[in-house]
């Protein structure tokens, strides 16, 4: 007897329409195949044919689903009707919650425009969000890069005109050894992943320079291990030891860097450490051929790296001899640095050496004519085969700035930055930092402010400081204390904005920053900043006006909610004017569409942006009839020109013969074909033009071309600043505008030309015997900041977080996994489930970042495991540095740039009984008035 079975349908039809868009679910901004039926989303995938990701999608890409559909969304304006904290809203309608925007901003703009604070968290739109509050008159505007990794991309600018991921990236066809530092898995995620895969495929070796061994370092051929903060002491090491067995690239040096460039050597000059220039103000070489100075872009010059020049009674020396005299020194020896670093000094002179071997003896000539800013002709370009990485982990110090830029010196020492096989710029980089705009804060009511917010100051008189020396920024970048703030610093904003300091403000407006929870450090106290009141019982912060498309666990804390759309429901732009995807052969920039439309009442903030724009009759948001300029964000990517000819996107734009790319008037189909393309746009750089791009005259002409800059401005690399130079001479007491008293030595030490190495600030204020351990956080590959946690998919992979320890750490202390730990800094305590990690700095504990959730948010159930044992390390850190008795309180930051110092903290730990839940408790927090 047959038995029968049942037909199944193994290969089920998905979809019946797909629409390509970009990911949102990680900064990477892969492409995606997004497979609706019936007009729902059923399956996201990735696009085979986009530039950065070719098809591969990771957990969170894939996953982006249930964030779309995420119960956790908001679905209307909501006002806030109980107190701060309550959750208790009522529903509004968009013309009330604008209308009440307008109430409380325009009074603002026609009396005192500083006193709104516009900032925003995770906005891939910077170049729109910045222009309204440069419009708006504010000074008071910056981006999630000031708690994240403005330390990267300072220093890579200052030092060699771009830096790691957004920049530019390894030749992963060439590259024969990859170095990572600091990089955790869901940096730049897909494409280092397919990179390394390449790598691995042609048997390149992989090394990892990392306290935690996952990710990306779980699969290198060599993991070190190193001691949090010590990152820049390991590399001078490094350098050290290739100065001493002279492996290092002359010729690249004398041609493409500063390292021939004349310094004043007089210790009685004023001009000391200042370059020798011509009348032009061009730094001067010494030119072998002559042996006299010459402007460094002279044709035919050869710049000389030994002689020095002595000028009316005054000894100039090159560049180079600075550096040598300052890393030969045996202070940077493997045997003097290896305790610090945890790093022993074999391993220190195993790897210098292992570099120098790629790079020089495994260097080939690589047929590749090109021209360079001199008017010399080359017939070929040096491969040296060695790429390096690098990001938060060596960024989020109080140290980073000066760690970063000891890296690029590495690099540049080997000669294998813009060579194939070494790290090459993305466009719209390389760019040197005189090409980008001084910070601009003098407002004034009723006007626009005088040009962008952010940019890299070139000396004292480039800070953002009143007549009196007052700071002109709440956020107090630009300033004495932190003089290269090029993203403002995002996580001093509201206990600024409390204090009073420099001055009040009226109104607080941010987008996607949860700083009601992991993205402030110091939680439990910015909650009571947001929520405490004066004598008269009214707000210290007056109005808070919050948007995001998710009950996060800042919106209770906001007045006025403008509720976001998903990323699947919204124009977005990701722009060569802000942060493209461009590749190292080609630049690119892409679009998100509403691949569907929104089933709730929301809008996407960009075009609430514009139209409040509008109803405030902001310059550029309207036209001369006073009727909008834009009807939406659409219309604005399309029409909008930051100078003329450059717009939001580059490609298809309209041009005397045709379509054209780069520079072209706008292209009412624009989006259209974007669409039709993938969501993407791609240009390839000129043959002539792909290597050796800060000195190639076919590069600067295709750059300008394109719209990056009005004319070629070929450059060298400064691995002597002198703009640090010039606040260091200020902080000596040279010139009109002076430092406080109490800031001087700690810009003469911190703020020096050449890359230095100091002790993390928290090393001078936490006891390190009695806080003996190092903390750390880093995001998991399946996660990214608090999104993740209202989705269902991911939350089976990180659902709860453990405090990691090395099995060692865990013996001494009698714990074994499972067990919970109290852990403590000199701020707070927590108490905490621990598990053992064997690949792991034994003075270093970690967890996962943002899985701890606080109850009732993001629409989780109260007792979520992410309530209840998940947990953050942000309640041990503190936005400001413990006392240490000299009457001031130091920020927990970079002294240089600013950014938050997240990886500085110290702790001690000790074995506790296990709670009920994880401590500390937080109550409840819902969104009530919300469906």
């Amino acid at each position: 007897m047959t038995r029968s079975e049942p037909a199944l349908d193994t290969s089920p039809r998905i979809s019946d329409e797909v629409r390509k868009t970009t990911c949102y679910m990680c900064a990477c901004r892969c492409g995606i195949d997004v497979h609706l039926k019936d007009g729902r989303v059923t399956y996201i995938e990735g696009n085979r044919d986009h530039p950065v990701n070719r098809g591969v999608l990771c957990a969170k890409g894939s996953a982006g689903i249930m964030q779309h559909t995420s119960p956790a969304r908001l679905r209307k304006p909501l006002r806030r009707v109980g107190p701060r904290g309550s959750g208790e809203f009522e529903e509004i309608s968009w013309d009330e919650a604008l209308e009440t925007a307008v109430s409380w901003l325009k009074p603002l703009r026609e009396q005192a425009p500083e006193t709104l604070a516009f900032f925003t968290g995770r906005d891939q739109s910077q170049s729109l969000t910045s222009w309204w509050a440069q419009q708006f008159g504010t000074p008071n505007y910056a981006a999630h890069g000031g708690f994240c990794s403005v330390n990267m991309a300072a220093a890579g600018i200052c030092t060699m005109g771009g830096a790691f991921w957004e920049f530019g990236q390894p030749d992963w066809e060439r590259t024969k050894l990859f170095v990572l530092f600091g990089v955790a898995e869901d940096h730049d995620s897909n494409p280092i992943k397919m990179g390394i895969g390449r790598l691995k495929d042609r048997g390149a070796r992989v090394v990892g320079v990392n306290p935690i061994r996952t990710g990306y370092n779980a699969v290198a051929d060599d993991w070190i291990g190193i001691t949090p903060g010590t990152d820049g002491l390991l590399i001078l090491s490094l350098i050290h030891e290739l100065l001493r067995a002279g492996r290092i690239d002359l010729d690249y040096l004398a041609r493409w860097t500063n390292a021939p460039v004349l310094v004043n050597a007089d210790p009685r000059s004023h001009e000391q450490g200042l370059f020798l220039r011509d009348e032009d103000g061009k730094p001067l070489v010494l030119d072998r051929r002559t042996g006299k100075p010459a402007p460094f872009d002279a044709a035919g010059v050869r710049p000389d790296l030994a002689g020095t020049w002595r000028r009316a009674g005054i000894t100039h020396r090159p560049v180079m001899h600075l550096i040598a005299e300052r890393y030969l020194d045996p202070a940077y020896a493997p045997e003097a640095v290896a305790d610090r670093c945890g790093v022993p000094a074999g391993r220190i002179r195993a790897l210098a050496a292992e570099l120098a071997r790629v790079a020089f003896d495994e260097a080939e000539e690589l047929p590749f004519p090109w021209e360079d800013f001199r008017g010399e002709r080359h017939a070929s370009v040096t491969m040296r085969p060695v790429s390096f990485h690098a990001m938060r982990g060596i960024s989020a110090h109080s140290n980073g700035f000066q760690t970063a830029r000891a890296l690029h010196l590495l690099q540049i020492l080997l000669g294998t930055v813009e060579r194939p096989g070494g790290f090459r710029f993305k466009p719209p980089y390389p760019k040197p930092p005189e090409a980008h705009p001084r910070p601009h804060a003098r407002c004034e009511a009723g006007q626009p402010l005088g040009g962008p917010h952010l940019g890299f100051p070139l000396g004292p008189e480039d800070l953002a400081l009143d007549d009196d020396g007052r700071p002109q920024r709440i956020d107090k970048a630009f300033t004495w204390e932190n003089p290269l703030s090029a993203h403002g610093l995002m996580h001093m904003v509201i206990p600024n904005a409390h204090a009073g300091d420099p001055y009040r403000i009226d109104t607080l407006f941010m987008y996607m920053a949860n700083m009601a929870w992991n993205s402030s450090m110091n939680t439990r106290g910015v909650i009571e900043m947001l929520t405490d009141t004066d004598e008269a019982g009214d707000y210290v912060i007056p109005r808070i006006i919050y948007s995001d498309a998710y009950a996060s666990e800042m919106v209770a804390y906001a007045d006025l909610i403008l509720p976001d759309t998903t990323y699947l429901e919204r124009h977005d732009c990701i722009s060569l004017l802000d942060r493209p995807i461009s590749e190292a052969d080609a630049a690119a920039d892409a679009i998100r569409w509403p691949v569907v439309a929104p089933d709730r009442d929301v809008r996407g903030f960009q075009s609430v942006l514009l139209d409040l724009g509008a109803r405030l009759g902001l310059p550029g948001f309207v036209d001369e009839s006073g009727a909008p300029k834009y009807a939406d964000y659409a219309d604005y990517i399309v029409n909008h020109e930051r100078r003329p000819g450059v717009g939001p996107l580059a490609g298809w734009r309209t041009g005397e013969r045709g379509l054209v790319h780069g520079r072209g008037a706008p292209n009412g189909g624009q989006i259209d074909t974007y669409k039709a393309g993938g969501g993407f746009f791609l240009a390839e750089i000129p043959e002539e033009a792909r290597y050796m791009r800060p000195w190639s005259r076919a590069y600067q002409d295709w750059a300008v071309a394109m719209g990056f800059y009005d004319a070629p401005q070929p450059y060298l690399f400064q691995l002597y600043s002198e703009p640090l130079r010039r606040f260091q001479r200020a902080a000596e007491g040279v010139g009109e505008r002076q430092p406080p008293e109490h800031l001087r030595e700690r810009i003469k030490a911190t703020l020096t030309p050449l890359p230095v190495w100091y002790p993390p600030f928290t090393d001078g204020h936490a006891d390190p015997v009695e806080y003996p351990l190092h903390a750390l956080t880093q995001r998991p590959m399946a996660m990214y900041h608090s999104w993740g946690s209202q989705n269902a998919w991911l939350r089976q992979i990180h659902g709860i977080n453990p405090l990691y320890m090395h099995p060692e750490l865990m013996a001494r202390h009698g714990l074994r996994d499972g067990d919970w730990a109290r852990v403590t800094s000199a701020t707070g305590e927590i108490t905490v489930p621990v598990a053992a990690m064997a690949a792991l700095n034994p003075a270093t504990v970690w967890t996962w970042n943002a899985i701890g959730k606080r109850k009732g948010a993001w629409a989780l159930d109260r007792d979520a495991p992410e309530a209840t044992k998940g947990f953050l390390l942000n309640h041990l850190i503190h936005e400001l540095l413990p006392e240490r008795g000299d009457g001031l309180r130091w920020a927990n930051s970079d002294p240089v740039t600013g950014q938050a110092a997240w990886f500085d903290l110290r702790v001690k730990i000790e074995k506790s009984k296990p709670p009920d839940e994880a401590l500390p408790l937080f109550d409840p927090v819902f969104v009530r008035g919300a469906p």
